[in-house]
């Protein structure tokens, strides 16, 4: 069963192109609409997703879902969306292979469904070979030809300016519109401005660590996602020990700051380590969070102590 996940942006021929001159095998297909931006582009996506579900089930014979992100700009939504679509459609059958398509749609959405695949490769290692993630290169872009156009149409204006009796004003408009559209597209290429989200005009993207968490390293990342923020590990430490019903003991401290340096910088990085005075600050890292939100649901301190 080859399953293809494939964000819908403004692309049509590198999501399905590709398959079909490379001769893919084709099972099923999961198109991801987005839902924010202007009624305009929402419409435009939407159009391409319905066109894309009808030529991948006729071209391919490919079974089609539509699936909507609610938000493409928020990257941690996307990543938990991302973790149960891929994981539940390798779960569906015991030769499922899932192919993550990058090419469109906003980069949160792709870098978060990206940085899903390889956490769920970490985790699955014996299933690594099953979960591919790809990109696919158009082989032009429009908005230089579109650029292109709109030149030849400004020096088209300009002859029409002088040589013949069609309305000055109507033609001057037209001629430095085009003339300031050209030189903003010269300037700063085909986007503008930088879009504030979460009260930031950057999303950091995490970078997954590349070995899998232990059963008490898990316990300890769902603590830290429980209170937050442990003003040094003894604290944790202890807190830990209360939860789980156990004696707060030496050795029990010492297990503790273990998995603590295992998961810290030096180790996996799901944990972040702020120093303190003679102490550490210490609380989950980005990728720590969207772990712990990932498996929220498989929370249990007592069986995986």
């Amino acid at each position: 069963m080859q399953t293809h996940i494939v964000p819908v942006g403004f692309d049509y021929d590198r999501l399905i192109a590709p398959l079909i001159r490379d001769q893919r095998d084709v099972d099923r297909v999961i198109l991801l609409e987005g839902a924010v931006g202007s009624e305009s582009n929402v419409e435009y996506s939407r159009n391409l997703s319905g066109k894309l579900e009808q030529d991948f089930r006729n071209l391919l014979g490919a079974d089609t879902e539509r699936v909507v992100v609610a938000d493409v700009y928020d990257y941690d939504a996307a990543f938990e969306q991302a973790y149960e679509l891929i994981n539940a459609e390798l779960d569906a059958a015991a030769d499922s292979e899932v192919w993550v398509n990058v090419s469109a749609m906003p980069r949160p959405v792709s870098f978060a469904f990206a940085t899903a695949a390889h956490s769920i490769m970490v985790e699955r290692q014996e299933d690594r070979d099953r979960i591919h993630t790809y990109y696919t290169a158009p082989e032009k872009y429009l908005e230089t030809e579109l650029a292109e156009e709109v030149r030849a149409a400004k020096e088209l204006l300009a002859d029409l300016q002088s040589n013949t009796d069609v309305d000055d004003e109507r033609i001057r408009e037209r001629h430095d519109a085009a003339a300031d559209l050209i030189a903003e597209f010269d300037e700063r290429g085909t986007t503008i401005g930088a879009k504030e989200i979460g009260g930031s005009h950057i999303v950091e993207l995490p970078v997954a660590s590349f070995r899998n968490v232990k059963p008490f390293e898990e316990v300890i990342l769902f603590e830290l996602g429980e209170y937050g923020e442990f003003d040094s590990v003894s604290e944790l430490a202890e807190t830990l020990a209360r939860d789980l019903g156990e004696e707060y003991t030496d050795s029990f401290r010492s297990k503790v700051i273990y998995n603590v340096d295992r998961l810290g910088p030096g180790g996996k990085g799901y944990i972040e380590r702020e120093e303190h005075g003679k102490s550490y600050r210490t609380r989950l890292s980005r990728i720590g969070q969207l772990w712990v939100r990932a498996h929220a649901e498989d929370d249990s301190l007592e069986e995986r102590a």
